[in-house]
């Protein structure tokens, strides 16, 4: 007898740590197929031990993404939470590439507040500490933007490892301040199959937060 899956397999890219690792526990944690494309060498042990399929690989190399992308299923779920260096854009921009030739049709990209038209509401002290890293990922949204994708993308405030409080909201429009990166997690894995959140950009903040600065 056939067996039948009853849940569609994720792909994580940046499961090693912060939010993609929480969402690859949440995964396991279901009986989820999950594939993930890790770097870090203990990080990767780690995670297949606790049972993922994991891929030693840089998320900026195609050869690592493509064997990501063949192992992890058909048409699987895709979440990208790289970051830094090149991995910003040219990483983001090489998986999204890799998505569309093997007919993949659904990514959610985590990025920042101040990408794209949120830029403006940075202050010039956020601008010159991490605005070089912003742009990048602003480049990556675009490219997300125009391609074949059912895409969304999730702009969290200043992250946090305290534990989730699940209080965390989605914002479209113009707002600042702390979410976990927990509760990050917890909010992409709602809406990974969600169809109405297809085509949106959501800023994630926890208003019980209280930010760093101001």
């Amino acid at each position: 007898m056939e067996n039948i899956p009853t849940m569609k397999s994720w792909l994580i890219f940046g499961a090693g740590r912060g939010v993609g690792r929480h969402l690859a526990t949440m995964a396991l944690q279901q009986n989820r197929p999950v594939t993930a494309l890790v770097r870090n060498v203990q990080q990767a042990v780690e995670l297949s031990t606790m049972g993922a399929n994991v891929i030693h690989g840089d998320a900026c190399d195609k050869k690592s993404i493509g064997k990501a992308v063949a192992q992890a299923g058909e048409n699987p779920i895709v979440f990208s939470t790289i970051g830094g260096g090149d991995a910003d854009h040219h990483g983001n921009m090489a998986i999204i590439n890799a998505l569309e030739q093997a007919e993949v049709s659904r990514m959610l990209l985590v990025t920042s507040i101040g990408c794209g038209d949120s830029w403006k509401t940075l202050s010039p002290r956020a601008k010159s500490l991490f605005g070089q890293s912003v742009r990048h990922k602003s480049l990556a949204e675009s490219y997300l933007q125009t391609s074949k994708l059912d895409f969304t993308i999730i702009r969290p405030g200043g992250l946090t490892d305290k534990s989730g409080t699940g209080h965390c909201q989605r914002y479209q429009g113009e707002v600042h301040g702390m979410v976990s990166r927990e509760d990050v997690a917890q909010q992409l894995a709602l809406m990974a199959e969600d169809k109405e959140t297809y085509y949106q950009i959501y800023a994630l903040v926890d208003p019980e937060l209280k930010p760093h600065w101001g």
